[in-house]
């Protein structure tokens, strides 16, 4: 399988604080790969920066076997990494369509140095993204607001398809959501893996790990304790190796 994303040696210093000690880790093209760790493991500093939102202190980022650097997460969604925070940074009074090309929205020109939205191909493109999703959502005119957490969690993945996103960071996508929602989402990383994107998967959650994610990492103090497949993995195997930093022997 391609290698799509390779981290090596890489490390993070908030002054006294070593945050990330040196992690090596890959992800494939079309694999979900989970990364997990007790707090202050260092989940959040690593996806910060694959991200683009903080740089590293020292080691390299390839994408597509060519080293990167990013000063924003707009250049890592330039470049076609995407992140989907926990809160999932939608705008619940706008519709869904606005919310889906906010940020690139689509101009017409009717005369002359005059452009105006393009609204009726917004709205077709972001019924096609959804529908890319297994998601049937009639009235993209509707705000946000109106639909549960599993649809706002796909209207903010069709954002980022949008953006042509060829790996997708997501940052606890269950959390406080109900059964069937969870249920969605996990739904929604299987329709993404089908369709060759990569999924970056940050959960406190060992059931959801195990059920969608292809191998997992596993962070300690700053650096990769263990990794491994999840192929016969269980929660509470998952929740132990995350523990002792050891990868289970009968995994």
């Amino acid at each position: 399988m391609e290698r799509i994303l390779e981290l090596e040696g890489l490390a993070k210093q908030y002054g006294a604080v070593q945050a990330l000690k040196g992690v090596d880790l890959h992800a494939h093209a079309g694999e979900v790969l989970a990364i997990c760790g007790d707090n202050g493991a260092g989940k959040s500093t690593l996806i910060k920066i694959v991200s683009g939102a903080h740089p590293s202190s020292a080691g390299s980022m390839r994408l597509f076997g060519r080293e990167v650097r990013w000063s924003s997460p707009h250049d890592a969604l330039a470049s076609g990494v995407a992140t989907i925070y926990q809160d999932l940074a939608l705008a619940p009074r706008l519709s869904v369509w606005q919310n889906i090309f906010i940020g690139s929205e689509q101009r017409r020109r009717v005369l002359p140095g005059l452009h105006l939205l393009n609204k009726r191909a917004m709205r077709a493109e972001a019924a096609q993204y959804l529908q890319r999703l297994n998601q049937r959502i009639d009235d993209v005119d509707r705000p946000v607001a109106d639909f549960s957490g599993g649809q706002r969690q796909a209207v903010a993945i069709a954002r980022a398809l949008r953006w042509q996103a060829r790996i997708v960071i997501m940052d606890e996508p269950t959390a406080a959501l109900g059964v069937k929602e969870t249920a969605e989402v996990l739904a929604l990383i299987r329709q993404l893996k089908t369709q060759g994107v990569t999924v970056l998967l940050v959960s406190h959650n060992m059931e959801d790990v195990v059920n969608v994610a292809d191998r997992v990492v596993i962070l300690k103090s700053g650096l990769v304790a263990a990794q491994g497949d999840t192929a016969g993995l269980s929660p509470a195997g998952l929740a132990q190796a995350i523990m002792t930093g050891q990868w289970p022997a009968a995994a």
